[in-house]
């Protein structure tokens, strides 16, 4: 399995210092002479300047501090327009970790790491990081460790390898920070250093384990003075062009098409808090494939969201779990009722698959008295479907109404990392079509050690009167959490209710409404080597859950597990827990119906090798019996990564997923019973990826997936009123069974030829086939969907970043 390397954790999961820490100060140079980013600490300024060191291990052996032939130096300037780092990593050249990958993914490299927190809130930070072979890597924190990697700011490093180890120069304009309009500032402030060489890593200001988060953890930076925010002002215009090809081979309709599109994205700082981001005609053609599964549950299916705009700078709109990105631009809103509307003898001819977005805008910041302001604003364009009759006469069935998606949030940072945040979600659709409105009120409060919690959200949702089932659409949901999340020993409790009119799904994902949940756990965390352990997390937990209206009880869970990390850096993940039988009140697809859910007893095993080897792997089982039936699943696989060289890796993962005497839903017959089969499933997948990076701006990405489900139907029953299942011959569903194979092919070349700028070619191969016939044999199922006509896509895409600042210099 390909696991990305994310940086915050350094920080917040295993960091280490002494008990009595005192607040570390480092005191920043105003400079006339700005050095040259070369990588060469030879310029004048960087000899007239006194380090920061005395970094402390916090990985793998918390409050060990660096010795003297690893050390540590980090030396910071500034002028009025950027401040600058010169850094000299100590180490033996042959130590130091260098493969070459492109822009945020450090992999396995060493690199040096600067966080600043400009308004000292503890709470929200920006995170700078250079690789030993150049690869930058940029990321803003929020609630006090929270990550977002898909931030990036323009910004200049160079690094040189040496007889001493490596140096390390960053120049960080303003332009990439926001900041107060005080003549005086002081900055939190961290550093951070990876040696890959035996997984350690250290920091300067020290980061107790025991305690939760890490930018309430930091140090200071102080002696910046009279600097201000500049002009921030950036165009990225694009232009791009698509081939694609499917073999309709159909009288009239064209194989191959093709397009050329042009856009731009713009960034303009309102204030020196506040930023604009507006995307014009947007081109998504490149985004990574989605991972599609057979789908058997009554729930939607949840996907990563990959395009950029809708993952960069959105941690004000993720709050209180409201903002699924998934909804602007993908599905179009009534697609699935085109069927509804067709008049005898017509059929369906074109259906579109996505709705088509015209432009997106963002406004976000945070002002000097830690006040956090978002705006977002979507609009999608109408969209339709075409139908025809047996006459040959053609109309149109509108699939997608022009659409307005709206977010506002207000969140304001409190004392000892506490926040309290007002969002609003909003749909509006032209026509008759409905509208929906959801506000959410969130409060997160920790005491002075930040060692205690209390949390709340208050959520209430609105849906347009012209939705099936009257005007009373109003519902809301409530969530309450307390617990202890600092120290050795940690607990918690949840209680989280919706009523059964709560819908956030117009703009957020919400699986199902109409429950009461409580949840307890208690944990056991060790931080410090112990005999065989470098550190372990231990729980165990209930959960239990009701139906809200009319109120029943539904189901409830005991669990226990851990998560051990050894000497070797081996690790290994436990996971036991026991499903009582209960009621499900989803699964039948009918309003009223309820379920009888079987008891089931669930394990599971994970074990993975030192990651800092050029080859590692690791190894999963997992095992589920249910009494009904006496059903078994189990969950098998591995992945793998080879380091080739430093500029190639591979990676290949394989999972087997059997299920055997499993019962579901399957259908309502023509009698309106609604019907569920007793079925074997067996589920595989398979993932190839290679990236070969030429330099820290240029590489090539290949990826590969083959996924091939099935449901074998062997017997058939009907649900009773009382919620068991009682035979039936199953005649309208014999020989229904459903075969799915999709198979895809992502090859993408980069270029970043200039800051901010990057030209890229995509090239995408897609083949999918739904069977209702069982086809057995893994390779009988890969030979045929690869035969079967396929999907290709060719794009090239070209996108030139400038900035006003350079513009009127010259």
């Amino acid at each position: 399995m390909r696991f990305r390397i994310i940086i915050a954790g350094f920080f917040w999961v295993f960091g280490g210092i002494c008990e009595a820490q005192e607040l570390r100060k480092f005191n920043a140079v105003r400079t006339d002479h700005s050095p040259k980013i070369d990588g060469e600490l030879d310029d004048r300024v960087w000899k007239e300047t006194k380090p920061a060191s005395n970094f402390i291990e916090f990985k793998p052996l918390p409050g060990r501090v660096e010795t003297e032939d690893r050390r540590t130096e980090v030396k910071i300037v500034y002028d009025n327009t950027a401040i600058y780092i010169g850094a000299r990593m100590y180490d033996e050249p042959d130590s130091v970790f260098r493969e070459v990958m492109p822009r945020d993914n450090l992999a396995n490299s060493d690199f040096l790491g600067i966080v600043f927190d400009t308004y000292l809130d503890r709470i929200n930070a920006f995170g700078f990081y250079v690789s030993s072979t150049g690869t930058q890597f940029d990321a803003k924190y929020s609630n006090s460790g929270n990550e977002d990697n898909n931030w990036d700011a323009v910004w200049d490093s160079q690094v040189k390898i040496d007889s001493l180890g490596w140096t390390a120069e960053l120049k960080i304009p303003y332009s990439a920070l926001r900041f107060g309009s005080s003549e005086i500032q002081e900055w939190g402030l961290n550093m951070t250093r990876r040696r890959h060489m035996n997984n350690q890593q250290t920091s300067w200001s020290y980061i107790d384990p025991k305690i939760s988060g890490f930018i309430n953890q930091e140090g200071e930076l102080t002696g910046i003075k009279g600097i201000k925010s500049p002009i921030r002002l950036s165009f990225s215009p694009y232009i791009s062009s698509t081939v694609n090809n499917y073999p309709y081979n159909l009288a009239g309709q064209n194989n191959t098409t093709g397009s050329f599109n042009g856009g731009m994205d713009i960034k303009y700082g309102i204030s020196q808090s506040f930023t604009l981001d507006m995307t014009l005609v947007p081109d998504f053609g490149q985004i990574r494939s989605d991972n599609q599964v057979l789908n058997l549950s009554p729930f939607e299916v949840r996907f990563n969201e990959n395009r950029q705009f809708f993952t960069e700078g959105t941690e004000l709109f993720n709050k209180g779990n409201l903002f699924y990105s998934r909804r602007i631009g993908s599905n179009p809103a009534f697609r699935v009722n085109v069927n509804s509307k067709l008049l005898p003898g017509e059929t369906i001819q074109e259906n579109p698959t996505e709705s088509k977005l015209l432009n997106a805008t963002k406004i976000s910041g945070r002002s000097a008295n830690g006040l956090g302001i978002g705006f977002f604003n979507a609009v999608t364009k109408r969209g339709f479907a075409r139908v025809e009759n047996s006459l040959g006469e053609e109309r149109l069935i509108e699939a997608h109404p022009l659409s307005n998606y709206n977010i506002v949030v207000l969140d304001q940072s409190l004392k000892n990392n506490s926040s309290v945040t007002f969002l609003n979600t909003n749909v509006i659709r032209q026509g008759s079509a409905y509208d929906a409105n959801v506000s959410s009120f969130l409060a997160n409060l920790n005491d002075r050690n930040n060692k205690y919690y209390v949390s709340g959200a208050g959520k209430f949702s609105y849906v347009g009167a012209e939705v099936p089932g009257g005007s009373n659409n109003s519902g809301f949901n409530y969530e309450l959490g307390a617990g202890k999340k600092s120290g050795n020993f940690t607990w918690g409790y949840g209680f989280d209710l919706s009523d059964n009119k709560f819908d956030p799904t117009d703009l957020g994902y919400f699986n199902n409404n109409n429950f009461i949940s409580h949840s307890f756990d208690i944990g056991y965390n060790l931080y410090t080597p112990w005999k065989i352990f470098n550190r372990f997390n231990t729980y165990m937990g209930i959960f239990r859950t009701h139906r809200y209206l009319p109120r029943a009880f539904q189901s409830s869970r005991a669990s226990t597990g851990g998560y051990f990390e050894f000497k070797n850096f081996w690790t290994l993940n436990l996971d036991f827990y026991r499903q009582f039988m209960g009621k499900d009140f989803y699964e039948p697809r009918v309003a009223g119906k309820e379920f009888n859910t079987p008891a089931s007893t669930y394990a599971n095993f994970r074990l993975r090798s030192n990651p800092i080897r050029k080859y590692n792997a690791g190894v999963f089982f997992s095992a589920r019996l249910r009494e009904q039936f006496h059903g078994v699943g189990y969950v098998t696989g591995f992945y793998q990564n080879f380091r080739v060289k430093n500029r190639l890796s591979l990676g290949v993962d394989f999972s087997t997923q059997p299920q055997y005497d499993y019962s579901a839903w399957l259908g309502l017959s023509k009698a309106k019973e609604i019907i569920f089969s007793r079925f074997d499933r067996n589920t595989i997948e398979s993932m190839f990826d290679a990236t070969y990076t030429f330099n820290s701006n240029m590489g090539i990405m290949v990826r590969g997936r083959h996924y091939w489900s099935n449901r074998n139907n062997k017997a058939f029953y009907f649900l009773r009123d009382d919620g068991e299942l009682q035979d039936h011959d199953g005649a309208e569903f014999k020989g229904t069974h459903t075969n799915y194979n999709v198979f895809n092919i992502d090859l993408v070349y980069s270029w970043r030829f200039a800051p901010g700028s990057e030209l890229s070619v995509s090239y995408k191969n897609l083949s999918e086939d739904m069977e209702t016939e069982n086809r057995a044999g893994y390779f009988r199922n890969f030979d045929r969907v690869t035969a079967i006509p396929q999907n290709n896509n060719i794009s090239l895409k070209i996108l030139y970043y400038v900035d006003y600042l350079q513009l009127v210099k010259k």
